[in-house]
């Protein structure tokens, strides 16, 4: 499928027509609600003092743990999420009530008036704290391939050394929202921006006490996600739902932007203990990682997240002697959640620096020490955790990337450019990514559609993904159109919803095509294998004498319009409606032991990025990328391209400029745009070449040969990373290798130079 439509609401978009859950029309009598959040990281709850609100015209209704009819509780995996906070605050911004008003102003002025007393505990608000505490959410995983610390013992060299990631906020342009609307015999209806309509539909209904049928969500779109609309919206949906219980009216409760920021989980930080041994060529001989991450008060996702970040430390790189400890660290901060990567960003970060400090080390191209250590494709194969990597299209991509991009004459001249500017000084990084797709969680792995054809020949299209600005529907939509043999304008995909398709997965894991695209097609089938057989029958043909193409259907010498082949097929009492289903084939994983094939195949892709740093202010600013990334046999060109431009430029604000900070009390200060840096059009590099590999389509049967493409591009900024840390490295003497921790502000940067000019020092002492 090579044609590139554009993304079905893009006129939408464009005009600003798009209708998102704000835009809805309320029904008469409704409310707004807003929530009351703790001001302090841990303490317990002495006093909740409503009387203010008691004589507060326009407040309709207060809701607070108390209120909740059923489980107090948004946690899917582990329940220690509650909906409202009872007895115990774990994070400053942890929602203690809600209140419904007349209007949005009212309800936000009642949900500052109210008081509340506290008895301050002690809070721990870092990793190495938590470490030191033995605080956990979940029990530490232990992975161990090989003999590490014998081989270790008797590498001919050994760096040990650590790298320190912090968080980002998804910074969705939607913030978080829910609309809650009583319907008659105790059923709710949710509109919720969110990622997993199944899952609120599953939290609304053990909140409220009733069964999950009498529960719909509907989702027609969300204005970005990248994972904080997964676990997230659960909480929003809830609290709505349990206001407009307790009102009989319908509630409307959304997000103002530093109410979302402090009260939702972002991407988890990470800190990672190595040491390493190899041999005087770079190849990596024995690996030893302490993995921890910040994992906030409560679970939520951090069992999964820090599991794909124990699989993906390997990223393109064959580890035979190696062990992995990952802890899950509780802190009294929010509680981290899903982001685009799911802990892979964080693993291929660790082990990209690990690689460069090899090569530092031993004063050798990091390029040339990373192409010693990949992936073989007979031979050094299989990852740590078991699973054979297949259509291993890492060297060659590097190699074509290298060559396209000029890399090694690049680099010369950045060596004499250096030398010649004492200030501004220019890095170059070429770094590869290998991310496995499919859900970790196996259940997971699994989609359905519905699709109806009416008599006109129009198509509606209903499946359980979500469309949340990255091109799914319009993917999908391709799919029916090609099964059918229709134009696309002839299909129209409808608004996820929980009673149309049930039971879905989140739209995550860059898997919604692969999932969502082959449940389409088969349902299009199934109405496709009916209605040849009725031309069958109708006309007297062989079955492959029945063609669908362009809007006609051809069966022998018969031609007709879709439109009126279907009508006659009605007529003929044919089923003109199918549900379809998919599971996703060959993946197995033994979630004790860390071992099996978690993934259906591979992505992969390369990056090479060119910085200039100013040594004076520590401003960076990416001058050049190139970018050769692998979609197997695209679905939609245009909307992969963007996908892979746009995960660049997040994974580039991730390690450059979004910085969360919290107080030594444990308060979030970077929860505005005017103290959170997102990256900008000024950003964007002024030469880009991003390029698509062609000619290799999926060796798995995948949707017409595709491949995913949500998550892998954001790994390709760890390029940018390591070409800030290359200029910097310049600064120092042979060898050296600056301890930058990301993001790369200019502090970051200030400190990274701060500490090879006292290493300098010490070596002319």
């Amino acid at each position: 499928m090579s044609k590139a439509p554009p993304h079905d609401s893009a006129h939408l978009h464009v005009s600003g027509q798009a209708t998102y859950a704000d835009d809805i029309a309320l029904p008469a009598g409704a409310l707004h609600g807003a929530f009351g959040l703790s001001s302090i990281a841990h303490g317990r709850i002495r006093q909740l003092d409503l009387s203010a609100l008691e004589s507060m015209a326009g407040v309709a209704i207060i809701a607070t743990a108390a209120d909740v009819p059923g489980e107090n509780n948004y946690g899917s995996v582990v329940h220690d999420d509650p909906i409202f906070a009872a007895d115990l605050v774990q994070y400053a911004g942890q929602p203690v009530f809600a209140v419904a008003a007349d209007s949005y102003t009212i309800a936000r002025k009642a949900a500052r008036r109210v008081r509340i007393e506290y008895e301050p505990l002690p809070a721990i608000l870092d990793i190495r704290a938590a470490l030191a505490a033995g605080a956990a959410v979940l029990p530490a995983q232990h992975l161990v391939r090989g003999t590490p610390h014998e081989v270790l013992t008797r590498s001919p060299h050994r760096l040990k050394g650590t790298v320190q990631m912090g968080g980002q906020d998804h910074f969705y342009l939607e913030g978080q929202i829910a609309i809650a609307i009583p319907q008659e015999d105790r059923g709710m209806l949710i509109v919720s921006s969110t990622q997993h309509p199944s899952e609120v539909q599953q939290i609304v209904a053990h909140a409220l006490a009733r069964p999950v049928n009498q529960v719909t969500v509907q989702c027609r779109r969300m204005g970005g996600g990248f994972g904080g609309k997964e676990t997230q919206p659960a909480l929003i949906a809830a609290a709505a739902a349990v206001l407009a219980h307790r009102s009989g009216r319908p509630v409307k409760l959304r997000l103002d932007r530093d109410t979302d920021m402090l009260m939702t989980g972002k991407r988890h930080d990470f800190l990672a203990d190595y040491t390493v041994g190899f041999d005087a060529d770079g190849r990596v001989l024995a690996l030893t990682v302490m993995l921890a991450s910040r994992c906030g008060y409560s679970a939520d996702l951090s069992g999964p997240v820090n599991d794909r970040a124990v699989m993906h430390l390997d990223n393109a790189y064959f580890l035979e002697h190696v062990e992995i400890v990952s802890h899950r660290c509780k802190t009294h901060t929010v509680s981290n959640t899903a982001f685009r990567g799911f802990g892979g960003p964080q693993a291929v970060l660790t082990i990209e620096q690990i690689i460069d400090s090899i090569a530092r080390a031993l004063k050798l191209d990091p390029l040339a020490v990373r192409r010693r250590n990949f992936y073989g494709i007979d031979t050094r194969n299989v990852t740590h955790y078991g699973q054979l990597v297949e259509q291993n299209h890492i060297p060659a991509i590097v190699e074509q990337l290298a060559q396209s991009s000029d890399y090694a004459q690049r680099r010369q001249s950045i060596g004499e450019w250096n030398a010649a500017n004492p200030f501004i000084k220019r890095g170059i990084a070429l770094t590869p990514v290998k991310f496995g797709i499919s859900f970790t969680a196996t259940p997971f792995n699994q989609a359905g559609a519905l699709i109806q054809v009416y008599t006109d020949g129009t198509v509606l299209l209903n499946h359980g993904g979500t469309e949340m600005g990255q091109g799914l529907f319009i993917k999908v939509a391709q799919v029916v159109a090609m099964e059918l043999g229709v134009p696309l304008a002839a299909i129209r995909v409808s608004a996820t919803d929980t009673s149309k398709v049930p039971n879905t997965s989140a739209t995550a894991a860059s898997a919604g095509s692969d999932l969502n695209g082959k449940a389409a097609q088969a349902a299009a089938q199934s109405i496709r294998a009916r209605l040849v057989e009725f031309a069958c029958s109708a006309y007297g043909v062989a079955a492959d004498a029945v063609h669908f193409q362009d809007g006609l259907v051809s069966a022998g010498p018969q031609r007709l319009t879709f439109a009126e082949f279907v009508m006659q097929a009605y007529r003929a009492r044919v089923s003109l409606s199918a549900t379809g289903y998919y599971r996703t084939p060959k993946i197995e994983w033994d979630k004790v032991k860390m071992k099996g094939r978690p993934f259906f195949y591979y992505a992969y892709g390369a990056a090479v990025s060119e910085v200039a740093v100013d040594t004076l202010s520590g401003e960076t600013q990416l001058l050049r990328v190139d970018i050769l990334h692998d979609v197997g046999k695209t679905l939609n060109a245009a909307i992969d391209l963007g996908q892979v431009e746009g995960g660049f430029a997040q994974g580039t604000g991730w390690l450059t400029s979004e910085e969360l900070w919290w107080s030594p009390e444990g308060q979030l200060r970077t929860y505005a745009p005017s103290t959170y840096k997102i990256p900008t059009a000024h950003d964007w590099p002024a030469r880009a070449t991003i390029r698509l590999l062609e000619s290799a389509p999926n060796a798995e049967d995948t949707i017409y040969r595709s491949k995913a493409v949500g998550e892998p591009p954001l790994m390709l900024a760890v390029s940018v990373f390591l070409a800030i840390r290359d200029a910097i490295a310049s600064c120092g003497g042979p060898g050296a290798a600056p301890e930058l921790i990301a993001p790369a502000t200019p502090e970051a940067v200030l400190r990274a130079l701060a500490g090879l000019r006292g290493a300098n020092a010490k070596v002319s002492a």
